[in-house]
């Protein structure tokens, strides 16, 4: 544990150090884009924080790299650099999307790239979790494994819309995901601890961590598709890890083992129901699919009466409690799960239609608006002068 300890704290202290640079650098050279009619936000904001949560998680691998804890992990060379070059190629991408608005054909020719990069060398399902499943090594596994890569990537990046929403997201999922995994490989390798999915959800969570502090609300820096892009591929790759390293035959044994994939479904179940409805709601309407709008998850919520921070807290806790829930089966009973799983939603539904509820209980209005808070912010200052 100390060793990816170590690892996601690199990966934190350098990620929060380089948003820094890159935040200045952005700003000294007015690199941000205008606000466009979908935004929340009010002001122009760089969307370069990717480049620095990049930075931050190849550090924290890096350290790993040089631990002996880890040599099994890197010992294959191929798949090291293929992750390198992926995360790389994402970035790239991304930071030329928000800067130059890439056509959607091209983005996704990109994402499909780095996809088939990683599949090439072995990133690939080897198992379902439905009766021990083999799936090999051909190319049925390596597309299903792109596919699984790309729909990820674009699953994440379709909720980045609100200050902090992405990142929060992502750190929740990813803590729950390392300690699924973490006990997981305790349970089916108890001499070796260390491995490729435990490793890169650690640093996911110390990039998350130290760009957070930057990105909540108000938020000085956005990560942009190149931080969301690169968040989700490496969520799909830690999990399509999982398969790799689980005896299919004891999947039929042992309840916590048809897990690995259904983990990570779970704890990014909103950011897929978000992308599956924006796709059906705009290939319906004759558009593309990667054509933007103002109609996703996050901003239903702001029009049901949420401010920026009531919202973000109210995916924080869909996330926590479906990822938390879905976890649980291997700590606990399933009546035990149930319940907890039954009391969290309710308490999920309570507060993402409190906007809605607290007027009709008599309590006057439910949520300051967004105008409300920012001259409560503009006062504030005053009053510090």
């Amino acid at each position: 544990m100390r060793g990816y300890a170590l690892a996601a704290l690199v990966a934190a202290v350098v990620t929060f150090g380089l948003t820094w640079v890159v935040l200045r650098f952005a700003l000294r050279h007015h690199i941000y884009p205008q606000i466009r009619s979908r935004d929340v936000h009010t002001r122009p904001t760089p969307r370069l924080g990717g480049i620095a949560i990049y930075g931050g998680i190849l550090l924290g691998l890096f350290t790993a790299s040089r631990m002996t804890w880890f040599a099994e992990v890197f010992r294959h060379q191929g798949a090291v650099w293929a992750l390198v070059g992926a995360s790389t190629l994402i970035v790239f991408i991304g930071v030329f999307d928000d800067l130059y608005d890439m056509v959607w054909y091209a983005k996704l020719a990109g994402q499909f790239l780095a996809a088939g990069l990683l599949t090439w060398q072995g990133f690939q399902i080897v198992s379902l979790p439905i009766g021990g499943t083999l799936i090999g090594s051909g190319w049925a596994s390596a597309a299903l494994s792109a596919l699984v890569i790309v729909l990820t990537m674009n699953a994440v990046n379709f909720i980045d819309g609100l200050d902090g929403l992405v990142t929060g997201v992502v750190l929740l999922a990813s803590s729950v995901f390392f300690l699924y995994v973490y006990l997981l490989t305790v349970r089916t390798s108890p001499t070796d601890y260390f491995n490729t999915a435990t490793l890169i959800a650690a640093v996911l969570v110390g990039g998350c961590a130290g760009f957070l502090p930057w990105n909540w609300h108000p938020a000085r820096i956005f990560m942009g598709d190149s931080g969301a892009m690169l968040l989700g591929m490496l969520l799909a790759v830690s999990a399509i890890s999982v398969t790799g390293q689980i005896d299919p035959q004891t999947m039929t044994s042992d309840s916590s083992i048809w897990l690995p994939l259904l983990v990570p479904v779970v704890v990014l179940s909103l950011p897929f129901i978000d992308f599956a409805m924006a796709v059906i709601r705009r290939v319906g309407a004759g558009r593309s699919p990667f054509s933007p709008d103002r109609r996703h998850l996050h901003h239903r919520l702001l029009d049901l009466g949420h401010n920026t921070y009531t919202a973000v807290a109210t995916f924080y806790s869909w996330t926590l409690v479906l990822s938390l829930s879905c976890f649980l089966f291997m700590l606990w009973p399933w009546w035990l799960v149930a319940l907890f799983a039954a009391v969290g939603v309710a308490a999920c539904l309570t507060l993402t239609f409190w906007p809605v509820l607290q007027p009709r209980l008599g309590r006057g209005p439910a949520i300051p608006s967004e105008l409300e808070l920012a001259a409560r912010r503009i006062r504030r200052k005053e009053h510090q002068r």
